[in-house]
């Protein structure tokens, strides 16, 4: 039997929204003396969920249920406000656009920096350099930085880079939604790869065939809650039927 790896209890996440917009210093001003009015909203409400080595296991809700808020948690980004977390290996996340990078680097600066984010060393970084760069199809623009770079080629490099770290736990926040055609093939070569290795893969994804195809169990997120988890088929029917 496969020991679990990852283990949630009861994790919720709050976070505090002003309800009045400030966009001066004289509105900052006039705004001193007033009653602020803020909503506590929770992106995540006493979420349970185990995960056993080597398991591919899918997540899916509407945009604003908690996806992206768990993973954060995972990766250590977020701190819960309630709740245990307990991952029992190290682990490469690969999440939204912008974490681990930056815009005034090049993109030959970043993989190194965002290689050393996850634990790479620069020996290392410097024997893949060649197979990074190629894999994000980056070939002519590896010096421009990278703020000039579309969301498209982001993803490629940030990619390439998280599927080199030997961890092995891989958090994976919408890989697909902007990539080509020749990109989506690549990152099926991956995960077929991860999946015959034995890693242990959560996949977030708005796509129920990539869904359908690799994760041995799916859990569905509403409104910050599990409404399911178990049976992939299931999910994916219940996630776009609405229920």
């Amino acid at each position: 039997m496969k020991r679990t790896i990852i283990e949630l209890k009861n994790i919720s996440k709050k976070f505090i929204i002003p309800h009045e917009r400030v966009n001066s210093l004289k509105s900052t001003v006039l705004n001193l003396w007033k009653n602020k009015n803020y909503e506590t909203f929770y992106a995540l409400k006493d979420i349970c969920l185990t995960v056993n080595e080597g398991e591919f296991l899918g997540i899916v809700g509407r945009n604003g249920s908690g996806k992206s808020t768990l993973l954060k948690i995972l990766a250590g980004i977020y701190e819960p406000d309630g709740g245990t977390v307990s991952v029992r290996d190290r682990i490469s996340p690969f999440l939204e656009l912008g974490v681990g990078f930056s815009g005034e680097l090049s993109g030959r600066d970043n993989i190194y920096l965002y290689g050393s984010v996850l634990g790479l060393t620069k020996k290392q970084i410097d024997s893949w350099f060649d197979e990074i760069v190629s894999f994000a199809e980056l070939e002519k623009f590896i010096d421009l930085k990278m703020k000039n770079y579309s969301s498209g080629m982001f993803v490629r490099l940030a990619f390439s880079v998280a599927i080199r770290s030997d961890a092995p736990i891989l958090l994976v926040d919408e890989v697909l939604a902007v990539g080509d055609v020749n990109f989506r093939q690549k990152c099926f070569n991956v995960f077929e790869s991860h999946k015959r290795e034995g890693k242990t893969v959560l996949l977030v994804s708005h796509d129920p065939d990539w869904i359908k195809r690799f994760c041995d169990r799916t859990v569905l997120i509403k409104s910050g809650r599990v409404s399911f988890c178990g049976d992939t088929g299931r999910a994916v029917d219940l996630y776009l039927s609405g229920e």
